[in-house]
């Protein structure tokens, strides 16, 4: 089980750090295996911060996250390592992932030799195939090349391909298919469809609502860092309660209609300025939770 518990970033910005940026406020959920959760939100909404907190590439100002009921920003050495074993993410460029002058195999070499270093080769040359193959990738089409020589849906593919090598329990997906062309895209959402299946369990980082709606079970709707909505996903969509989570919902494009049809919904005031303290949530019914607004 992975448990975020209250937790908040704050960073230092102006002269010499003088100024303080809260970026998250009191954020609280739990993602359980086989089970995908979306945080959706706009730029600035402190979704991308989250999903770096458990990864540990930024460690919360208040709070905790919990693996296995082990606080992650405490592990160190042996255990952190054990963590990114079971722990990874796949991020929104997959073209800044690769160094451009080696080709792909190396990724999948320094995993070899960094995790799996009692592996005789004939066994891992059998285990990557299997991996890249389960990504719906040929071993003879992508293995030998340069990065610059795959398409970025190959490359993002490649990136899961890479993390299910450490048979990972938890996998942190930030905006991974906002660069992909739209045929690509639903590939890729199958993809981990496929995983959750197998038990895997998904934050999904999004802006885009139809691709939240796809794919997860929960949604967490963020705003200014702090949760306004939150449950499962048919409630979140079908019965959104929070002014923000209705204005998001009636910005979105609809299919069969045109711009000179559309009349943009008012923009909803959030939580308040910058400063208070994020909002209570309250639930309005079965596995539903609202911000008071």
């Amino acid at each position: 089980m992975l448990h975020i518990d209250r937790i908040s970033k704050t960073y230092r910005v102006g002269a010499f750090g003088s100024g303080k940026l809260q970026a998250v406020r009191d954020v609280s959920f739990d993602v359980k295996p086989g089970e995908v959760l979306s945080l959706i939100g706009e730029s600035g909404s402190g979704k991308s911060t989250i999903g770096r907190m458990i990864l540990r590439l930024l460690l919360p100002t208040t709070g905790t996250i919990a693996f296995d009921d082990k606080d992650v920003a405490s592990l160190r050495r042996r255990d952190l390592k054990e963590y990114y074993r079971r722990v990874q993410g796949v991020f929104q460029d997959p073209f800044s992932s690769y160094n451009p002058i080696f080709k792909i195999d190396r990724i999948f070499s320094m995993i070899h030799t960094e995790f799996f270093p009692d592996v005789d080769r004939d066994t891992w040359d059998a285990k990557l195939t299997k991996t890249i193959e389960s990504v719906s990738l040929s071993p003879g089409e992508v293995l030998g090349k340069f990065p610059h020589q795959l398409s970025g849906g190959q490359l993002q593919r490649l990136l899961v391909a890479r993390a299910l090598l450490l048979d990972i329990e938890y996998l942190v997906a930030d905006e991974i298919i906002s660069m992909l062309d739209a045929s690509t895209r639903i590939d890729v959402l199958n993809l981990l469809g496929d995983l959750k299946d197998r038990g895997l369990g998904i934050v999904f980082i999004t802006h885009d609502l139809s691709l939240g709606n796809y794919i997860s079970d929960t949604t967490v709707i963020l705003r200014q860092g702090c949760i306004v909505e939150m449950g499962a996903t048919e409630k979140v969509f079908g019965d959104a309660r929070h002014p923000y989570t209705q204005s998001l919902l009636d910005s979105v494009p609809p299919l069969h209609g045109k711009w000179s049809e559309y009349t943009p919904a008012p923009a909803a005031n959030g939580h308040g300025p910058e400063g208070m303290d994020a909002p209570e949530l309250v639930s309005v019914g079965d596995d539903h939770l609202v911000a008071a607004h």
